[in-house]
């Protein structure tokens, strides 16, 4: 048995839990060269499976794949669509030690990341609009996913696709998602079979560790399970702030010769005390500096537990060699339940104001969807036919009561300080406020057909698509002190997409896209502070945004990049949302146009040396604001410029070792429409390093990173109006073995 002796070093608890871990499952291990001996493999999905369901292979070096899933359309290849897409990988989910989706699309120039408003939830902007957490798909599957924060610890792929997809998987659940959408591939048994432990710890002493089980049985190994238990829990990097987490997760799977099944259950627990979130602006004339990086501005008695249990069944026929018929269905339940603190700025010196609230929130959510997927040819044209139907059921619940403004307890930002929670105004006995069970406040029925075909000329070198998806969606609203229903519409749109690809040579690809968004309207208020609203309680028709977009990809082989050019339409976009003085009438005008040019590069070009990164550029304008007041003006939380540069390298003449860094630039941008509250440009570095080895003839690996190696204090997005700061900086050590 290896022994431990950590009195001698720093981190003593940190060694020690690598030691031990590692000294425990080699002696668990069978001996070598037994029957049950074990390989590490890399793990494949469905590797033998027909093509319509095989997830598109890696690039060389691992970290990116070649494809995903576009929805309706299927798992396609890169340089067959004319979309612009990008999968990350689960080697490249361990390599990072990336234990949330937030974590993977940091990877991504495209993407940024943002808090939820007042709790811990991510939202993501993608070409400088937000997607909410309610809005990523789960294996194509909407409304089924934990909607603040994803691990991804169960994860095969996280595949995003960019620009507005109402076409390719019908309108979100809740309306964002315009700039691009999120599709999470839940991992499969592989050939070869898997048992993996791993375990980490923070520089804070949080600790963590996750098992992975992989095993096909039956005959030509038709039948798959794969297990995923993990938990991690303690202090993180911000100050007096902790965290709980707990996964289950099992991915079962049969692979016949026509026939594929599979299913997926998952039950996530989270727990965050004192958890740090975003910073209202209030009355400031200027954004003041951030604090320091690990500087916590909630109060120790705020908490949020999160509870998620959701579950899919999938399955896919093949009726002949070029007809694929699937099929899939969902549910989800979840349960939240928070004391909340929003800490709101009162002057430009940091001096703010810290409200307090209990909320509950659970929903109940189904979704399902079936299509027909095939391959035909008429004449010297080839086509690809498709057909799909989607539905989603959603129903939220809420029960929540605030304090008095009166009552709200002074802060600093920069020298925080925890009283006494405020007083919380009294609970009246109505379903709003039974915390146990919460009363509906929302619900909503999406359904839709789409079809599309893309026509193959010239053996396939020019690639035409035209497809359109109708959508129907039945929006209702209730009061949560009453009950009594307040909104109600049904409201049914078309949304077309177009697409060409060129293939002039071998390993280039030319393509143009325009493609639409949609989004559910808002319904107007009944009243606005004394004046009552004419028209009040009127639901508006769906938002349609449009992207036109043009670019050029590029296949080495072991490498490639892509260069795109988009313009993305959004109306209203809550600049011209306002209820006039005048008429008393709510009004809704405008338009977000955002411009940009994107540029990203990934593979292995030198063997050792992978690299991913790339720059997005962009340009964002209002028009058609109320009064004019705004025309002209950036839009809030969209940065000029997002730039990513990662570079992982093979140390030669040292087996087995590899080195790693990241860089993150996110240039300025503005907190408010009228553009008087701007943020900073800032800048985060990460560095890494591996060490893979034997240890009795089983395959480990030990791990270290350091996110925000400089601990730099910025804020990080000012999406929605309020402030989200970066991350401090953070060590993590970590060993994994495969026994």
């Amino acid at each position: 048995m290896p022994i431990c002796n950590a009195r001698a070093v720093p981190f003593r608890p940190t060694l020690l839990a690598l030691c031990c871990s590692l000294s425990f499952a080699a002696q668990a291990a069978p001996p070598a060269g037994a029957d049950n001996a074990l390989e590490l493999g890399a793990t494949s999905i469905n590797a033998e499976a027909p093509a319509p369901t095989a997830l598109p292979p890696e690039f060389a070096g691992g970290q990116v794949a070649r494809g995903g899933q576009l929805g309706v359309l299927g798992n396609q290849d890169i340089m067959d669509v004319p979309f612009s897409m990008s999968s990350y990988t689960e080697k490249l989910i361990r390599d990072q030690q990336a234990e949330t989706v937030g974590d993977v699309l940091l990877n991504d120039s495209s993407v940024r990341q943002a808090s939820g408003y007042a709790n811990q939830s991510q939202t993501f902007m993608i070409r400088g609009l937000p997607l909410n957490g309610d809005d990523i798909s789960y294996n194509g599957l909407y409304g089924i996913l934990p909607r603040q924060v994803i691990s991804t610890d169960a994860l095969e792929r996280v595949e995003v696709f960019k620009g507005p997809n109402a076409f390719i998987n019908g309108v979100t659940p809740t309306g964002s998602g315009i700039g691009g959408g999120v599709n999470l591939q839940p991992k499969r048994a592989d050939d070869v079979p898997l048992r993996r432990f791993s375990t980490d710890i923070s520089s804070d002493g949080r600790i963590g560790e996750h098992l992975d089980i992989g095993q096909r049985f039956g005959e030509d190994n038709r039948f798959g399970a794969r297990v995923n238990l993990s938990q991690r829990e303690g202090d993180t990097g911000i100050d007096d702030e902790n965290q709980r987490s707990k996964l289950f997760a099992v991915g079962l799977d049969y692979r016949g010769d026509a026939l594929r099944l599979s299913g997926d259950f998952v039950y996530q627990k989270q727990r965050i005390n004192g958890g740090r979130n975003s910073v209202f602006l209030g009355k400031i004339t200027h954004v003041p500096d951030a604090p320091s990086a690990d500087t916590n501005y909630a109060p120790s008695w705020s908490s949020t537990n999160l509870e998620d249990t959701l579950g899919m069944l999938r399955a896919e026929y093949d009726l002949n060699e070029n007809w694929t018929a699937y099929a899939a269905a969902g549910a989800k339940h979840s349960r939240e339940m928070g004391r909340y603190s929003s800490v709101t700025l009162s002057d430009n010196l940091g001096n703010a104001l810290a409200s307090r609230s209990t909320i509950a929130h659970e929903e109940n959510n189904r979704s399902a969807m079936g299509g027909l997927n095939g391959k035909f040819q008429t004449g010297a044209i080839s086509h690809r036919l498709n057909f799909g139907l989607a539905g989603i059921w959603t129903e939220a619940r809420n029960a929540y009561v605030f304090n008095a403004a009166a009552t709200s307890t002074p802060t600093n930002i920069y020298n925080p300080v925890t009283g006494a929670p405020p007083t919380l105004n009294s609970p009246r006995n109505t379903p709003g406020t039974d915390f146990s069970d919460p009363t509906i406040t929302g619900k909503t029925f999406v359904r839709s057909a789409a079809v599309s075909d893309t026509l193959g000329f010239f053996d396939d070198r020019l690639l035409v698509t035209l497809g359109a998806r109708r959508q129907q969606m039945v929006v209702q609203s209730y009061n949560y002190m009453s009950g009594s229903r307040t909104a109600n519409y049904d409201e049914s749109i078309t949304t077309p997409v177009y697409g060409i690809v060129f293939k002039p040579w071998e390993h280039v690809s030319l393509y143009a896209n325009r493609i639409e968004g949609l989004a559910q309207g808002p319904t107007s208020p009944l009243k606005s502070g004394v004046l009552t609203v004419i028209g009040g309680g009127q639901a508006y028709a769906p938002a349609r945004s449009k992207q036109i977009e043009a670019g050029v990809k590029v296949d080495m082989g072991t490498y490639g990049a892509t260069l795109g050019v988009y313009r993305i339409e959004q109306p209203g976009a809550g600049y011209a949302e306002a209820i006039d003085a005048t008429t008393a009438r709510y009004v809704r005008e405008g338009q977000q146009i955002n411009k940009g040019v994107e540029l990203n590069v990934f593979g292995e070009p030198v063997s050792g040396l992978r690299l991913l990164g790339g720059v997005t550029l962009m340009k964002t304008e209002l028009k058609g604001t109320l009064n004019g007041a705004n025309d002209g003006n950036r839009a809030i939380g969209v940065p000029s410029f997002q730039l990513n540069a990662g570079v992982d390298w093979d140390v030669p003449g040292l087996q087995g070792v590899s080195l790693s860094g990241r860089m993150l630039r996110t240039g300025g941008q503005y907190a408010d429409a009228a553009n008087n509250l701007s943020l900073p440009a800032w800048n985060r570095f990460d560095v890494g390093a591996r060490y893979t080895f034997t240890l009795d003839e089983r395959d480990v690996t030990v791990g270290a990173t350091v996110e925000n190696v400089a601990n730099a204090k910025y804020w990080e997005s000012a999406q929605g109006g309020f402030l989200s700061q970066g991350d401090p900086r953070v060590a993590k050590l970590s060993a994994t073995i495969d026994f």
